[in-house]
């Protein structure tokens, strides 16, 4: 991503509506399905640190990003904490009984091959949790800027996982703001306008609330259902 959208990101992750409800269902989902206190866990493409003080309640935490002045900017962030920050190649003694990969591999080109890269060091019956940006008729100039590759349905998600992997839970979220951001994205697209600071932006508190206690509510949901559409997926996926 550009520099600007890690700046964006820093400076919005710990209240904007939008990060604060996804952190809270990832949690949920987590809890759901992991049963050891204490686990191993590694955020894959940590991005701005968005959801390792949460990955931090679960065990001990692993983070890798790729870039590298942004590693730099991790390892200040969290020097006085347990969290390991890495940026090379990970060794076969490295093993993981949850990997996050939290909107990661929309960005990257070949995103088979990094399921099965994943696959190498996560443990025996070790969790898989992936998000991503659904449908590609929503693709638009956000995305580019993000530099994505796609956007995803559940059967293309699905397709990148080989016999190694069970399915777990696969559904779409952030369901009762589909419509409306749908439509919004739409009108931009046809008017050919650029909304990225306008959508990563924190919105007046007003706005914030309202849309962040909209998105939450969904974490109930989830907990027990699959919902049939939304504007992100989310999949978890234990390893054989």
């Amino acid at each position: 991503m550009d520099k600007s959208v890690y700046i964006r990101h820093i400076k919005n992750e710990n209240e904007h509506w939008w990060f604060k409800a996804r952190r809270e269902i990832l949690s949920y989902q987590i809890k759901k399905y992991t049963n050891k206190n204490k686990i191993k866990v590694l955020d894959f493409g940590a991005g701005s640190g968005t959801n390792i003080r949460m990955l931090s309640h679960f065990g001990k935490v692993d983070a890798y990003e790729k870039d590298l002045e942004t590693t730099i900017f991790l390892k200040k962030r969290y020097k006085n904490t347990t969290t390991n920050i890495i940026n090379k190649p990970f060794s076969k003694n490295q093993k993981y009984d949850l990997i996050l990969a939290a909107d990661v591999i929309e960005h990257i080109k070949n995103d088979k091959i990094i399921i099965k890269n994943l696959n190498k060091i996560l443990k025996k019956d070790g969790l898989l949790i992936i998000t991503v940006p659904a449908y590609n008729f929503l693709f638009s100039k956000k995305d580019e800027t993000l530099k994505h590759f796609r956007r995803y349905n559940q059967v293309s998600l699905k397709r990148l996982f080989n016999k190694d992997y069970k399915k777990i839970k696969i559904s779409y979220y952030n369901f009762f703001l589909f419509i409306p951001i749908s439509i919004l994205i739409i009108i931009f697209k046809i008017v050919n306008y650029q909304f990225i600071d306008d959508v990563e932006t924190k919105p007046n508190s007003v706005a914030n609330n309202i849309f962040y206690h909209i998105f939450r509510f969904e974490k109930y949901i989830l907990k027990y259902v699959n919902l049939p559409f939304g504007l992100s997926i989310i999949s978890i996926f234990k390893k054989k």
